[in-house]
């Protein structure tokens, strides 16, 4: 009875948030400066498959098909990966203030943009420039864990603050010495996270490795059951805990450098929206990963719409995920110290 329940439960929890993705979709293509009939976004989006007469301006296509589509499929993968590696990442490390910032991906990734911003400007290098600083900043963390084999989890936890308070330093010398007219500004903005120069080849890049990313982190999604009981019960259950945890942060540090290269850095999503998926779902990374990875997409569209409506001025989708995640944050710290004592 109480299975049955169960089921129940989860169809309702889905079927909500399918609901709720589809309604935000459609609220994030009417919204903005440029108004456009919802009537006319369903004809636009079903033509390909539904030709018939057009009642829609071709200004009115150029806005939903070339700068709201494109913007809104980013913001879904990105807040689907980064709701993964959260996921994910707390169930390695047991613990539920962690996020994907914690192995330094983030940190390295913004400051391989910003040097590629300084030394060849805005524009492909920024990517690679990224992927590059995202990667190194990951073997750093497992080269600096590889010295302590006693506490493998609480080494990387610690690795990863260090190097990325040091890729943190050197964004800030980089700023420092920015040309206060023509690269620092862009530089502020990018490192707020926007994703205002989202286009079609953003979205092929973000997908590629995003999607690919993902598959990896579901696909091991029972390994991350086991891993969460501790490296000792997982030897005992025939896996080799090293090469699993070893491979799901290559996949979270390619999630991670993919998104920060499209839209800059935008934090708090990996945090909070594992810690509510989980709510909902229960600790079986089996079905929370999946749910978190919707969820994640949901909340970071629905943060991107308010960042590009609710001023004049768009404001950088950094601040909008700042404001909500940190009380969330504080929430669940105080909820870990009263449970701790």
């Amino acid at each position: 009875m109480l299975g049955r329940s169960r089921v129940g439960w989860d169809f309702f929890a889905w079927l909500l948030l399918v609901a709720s993705l589809v309604t935000i979709t459609l609220f994030a293509l009417t919204a903005g400066r440029y108004t456009v009939p919802i009537g006319h976004i369903v004809s636009i989006l079903l033509s390909p498959i539904h030709p018939g007469a057009h009642d829609w301006t071709p200004d009115e296509q150029i806005v939903v098909e070339t700068v709201r589509l494109p913007r809104i499929v980013i913001a879904g993968l990105v807040g689907a990966g980064l709701a993964l590696c959260g996921s994910v990442l707390q169930g390695l490390f047991r613990n539920p203030l962690v996020g994907p910032q914690t192995i330094g991906a983030s940190s390295g990734a913004a400051l391989g943009g910003v040097t590629a911003i300084l030394f060849f400007g805005f524009g492909p290098a920024v990517q690679l420039g990224a992927f590059l600083g995202a990667g190194t900043a990951l073997a750093s963390v497992l080269a600096l864990q590889r010295s302590d084999g006693q506490s493998p989890l609480l080494t990387l936890v610690l690795a990863g603050v260090v190097v990325s308070a040091f890729c943190s330093a050197i964004v800030g010398l980089a700023t420092f010495v920015a040309d206060p007219d023509t690269e620092l500004p862009g530089i502020v903005f990018w490192l707020l996270g926007s994703f205002a120069a989202a286009d079609w080849h953003r979205v092929l890049l973000v997908a590629v490795f995003c999607l690919g990313g993902g598959a990896v982190l579901i696909g091991m999604r029972w390994r991350v059951n086991v891993l969460s009981l501790g490296d000792e019960e997982a030897r005992l259950l025939g896996l080799n805990p090293a090469k699993d945890r070893l491979i799901l942060l290559a996949a979270i540090c390619i999630i991670v450098s993919a998104q920060v290269a499209v839209s800059g850095t935008i934090g708090w999503i990996g945090l909070i929206v594992p810690n509510l998926a989980r709510f909902v779902m229960g600790a079986d990374h089996r079905k929370l990963l999946p749910f978190a990875a919707v969820m994640g997409a949901v909340f970071m569209i629905l943060a991107d719409t308010l960042a590009r409506s609710l001023t004049p001025a768009e404001i950088p989708v950094g601040i909008i995920t700042a404001i909500v995640g940190t009380p969330v944050f504080a929430y669940l710290l105080r909820n870990a110290i009263v449970g701790g004592r």
